[in-house]
């Protein structure tokens, strides 16, 4: 699965005061409720990337939004790392965690 990272590790949130400490980017061809391509982090990488290849490892469900987010990966994550990993910007929403089989 392939993000396009839009949001880069250590840049700030355009609209927000939200410093973004992992990639976040979308899933182009994926369109979530909100009618935009589907977000997702991308964890395991420790510097500002463009583009990441990986798999589906969970999704982060926002009992209080519109669109839940995904967790994109190649490396193996708990529930509490990945809650932990995401806080900075989750910690305004409901979330609820679930991990994905592969």
């Amino acid at each position: 699965m392939k993000v396009t990272i839009d949001r880069k590790l250590g840049t700030k949130h355009p609209k927000h005061n939200i410093y973004y400490e992992v990639n976040y980017g979308y899933i182009e061809g994926i369109i979530a409720p909100d009618n935009e391509e589907q977000d997702a982090y991308v964890l395991g990488v420790t510097e500002p990337i463009d583009e990441f290849e990986g798999k589906l490892i969970a999704i982060i469900k926002r009992h209080n939004d519109i669109e839940d987010k995904w967790v994109v990966s190649n490396q193996d994550y708990s529930i509490e790392e990945i809650k932990k990993l995401t806080h900075f910007q989750e910690q305004y929403f409901d979330i609820e965690i679930i991990k994905v089989d592969n």
